[in-house]
């Protein structure tokens, strides 16, 4: 019989195992700073799918696949209902009828039953004063979809950054998981006037620049062409520009051409200074690598719409989306994030703006049939106050992230922060409970002044995938609300 730590490595080799194989967690990538060490050796003796890296597109367009689910997606996730998961009780039980949960018996419970008493276990931990004034929570059930335990479920709360959850299943959703951004180069008047349009790429950077400046100097120099005028096109977005929270080093003004995501200095994740212009400023560097190729460029004083006649000159993609939600996730980015935002819009024919994405979020949310009742989203990213969410919606999507009749989500799952490994759970959980956290569980973080949430996966004792979601209100102190946050999610392992 297996003793309490090697059960608990089992279990976390199940979770690893399942979410690495149906959403293939990508071995590299311009973000992967090998953080994903309790990942990497596993998935490199896998298929890939959802989240690899793929080959060149075919010029003009995207490349276009169907996912496919893991082999042992199958038997652990049956295909999920339209439940909106809030029909469990408050008090804590999977039936509202107050009786308590099993007892862990060594073995796996059987379908409906309750695994733990999670409402003994989890009351008082989220009654502590460290979470504040108001604390909901959900925990389900990923393979029935049942509510386990709920405190407050449906109350929209402040989520901050698990709003990304929300985010990035719209977004794949609505464009899949192997759709690749365009950065494009058009010409007109014989090729002397060029326009780079911006595509809303939230990942371009120099490395990428570059590689659309040899294939512009290439087309220019087939056409004899060595000097040229250069616009830039921005008008792919619409609205403000800037976050309603202003001017902030957590993001740069979302504009639809931003190079290293308007930051001023070397970093690639958290905050940053940022330009005031990032298009322009990207417009400038591209005429820096064009001079750079034999390519003399002059760059407009201000945005421009490429004009009607213009035609392709050159493309780059971004990576698959499927990448750059995995980045979102695991490191919090709010400049993906709101251009995953946008690009739901545009996939919806809505303006790609603050509420075009917003309104197409909450759209496609509807449609996968997501318990939406007092939701609002202002943005994408979770930045702004106004955003509200509840506990239950939260558990619903990342449950319908591990439906295998929705493949395309799995990167939303495979994205998640690992306790003690990766992203903004790479430091979190130290001393958080008795049973070791590492690499046991999966979430995603929010936090904003006040305002504490965690939501993500964890298996159980008796070998069950749960969701869980945590929302605290008015927490006196961050890095106290953290550590009861850890201990409540640590509470849900064996």
């Amino acid at each position: 019989m297996l003793d309490q730590k090697a059960w608990q490595v089992t279990a976390g080799s199940v979770v690893l195992g399942l979410l690495v194989a149906a959403g293939a967690v990508a071995v590299s990538g311009p973000w992967d700073n090998g953080q994903r060490k309790a990942e990497r050796a596993w998935a490199a003796g896998q298929d890939r799918t959802g989240g690899a890296h793929h080959g060149a597109p075919a010029p003009g367009r995207a490349p276009a696949r169907d996912p496919r689910p893991a082999p042992s997606a199958g038997p652990v996730l049956q295909a999920l209902g339209g439940d909106d998961g809030d029909a469990a009780a408050d008090d804590g039980t999977a039936d509202g009828s107050g009786a308590s949960g099993h007892a862990h018996t060594g073995t796996r419970a059987e379908a409906g039953e309750v695994p733990m008493n999670l409402a003994r276990t989890l009351g008082p931990l989220l009654s502590s004063p460290a979470l504040g004034h108001v604390t909901t929570a959900s925990v389900v059930d990923v393979e029935t979809g049942r509510q386990l335990y709920g405190k407050n479920p449906t109350r929209p709360m402040t989520p901050a950054s698990t709003v990304k959850l929300a985010t990035m299943t719209a977004a794949l959703s609505a464009v899949g998981p192997d759709h690749r951004i365009p950065t494009t180069v058009v010409a007109a008047d014989g090729a002397k006037k060029i326009t780079l349009v911006g595509g809303g790429d939230p990942s371009l950077d120099k490395k990428a620049l570059g590689k659309l400046a040899d294939a512009t100097a290439r087309a220019l120099r087939d056409k004899g062409v060595h000097e040229v005028a250069l616009g830039y096109d921005v008008s792919l977005y619409s609205g403000p520009r800037q976050h309603p929270i202003g001017p902030n080093d957590n993001i740069a003004p979302v504009v639809a051409l931003t190079l290293d995501e308007g930051r001023l200095d070397t970093t690639t994740s958290g905050p940053a200074p940022r330009s005031g212009d990032p298009a322009g400023d990207t417009a400038e560097e591209f005429v820096r690598q064009l001079h750079a190729r034999g390519i003399t460029a002059t760059k407009a004083a201000a945005p421009a719409k490429a004009p009607k006649d213009a035609r392709r000159l050159a493309v780059g993609y971004s990576a698959p989306v499927s990448d750059l939600i995995e980045r979102a996730l695991t490191e919090s980015d709010n400049d993906i994030a709101e251009a995953m935002a946008r690009q739901t819009a545009l996939a919806k024919h809505l303006p790609a703006s603050f509420a075009g994405g917003a309104k197409a979020v909450k759209e496609q949310l509807s449609k996968l049939r997501m318990p939406l009742g007092g939701t609002v989203f202002t943005d994408g990213s979770g930045l702004n106050r106004k955003d509200k969410v509840t506990a239950g919606l939260l558990t619903s999507l990342l449950a319908r992230d591990g439906d295998p009749d929705h493949p395309e989500l799995r990167p939303v799952l495979t994205g998640l922060p690992v306790a003690g490994f990766s992203g903004t759970l790479l430091d979190r959980y130290e001393g958080a409970g008795a049973a070791p956290a590492d690499g046991l569980i999966r979430a995603k973080t929010g936090t904003l002044t006040g305002v504490n949430t965690l939501a993500g996966t964890v298996v159980d004792a008796d070998g069950r995938l749960l969701a869980f979601a945590f929302m605290a209100d008015a927490t006196p102190s961050p890095a106290e609300a953290e550590k009861a946050l850890d201990q409540a999610s640590t509470a849900l392992l064996p």
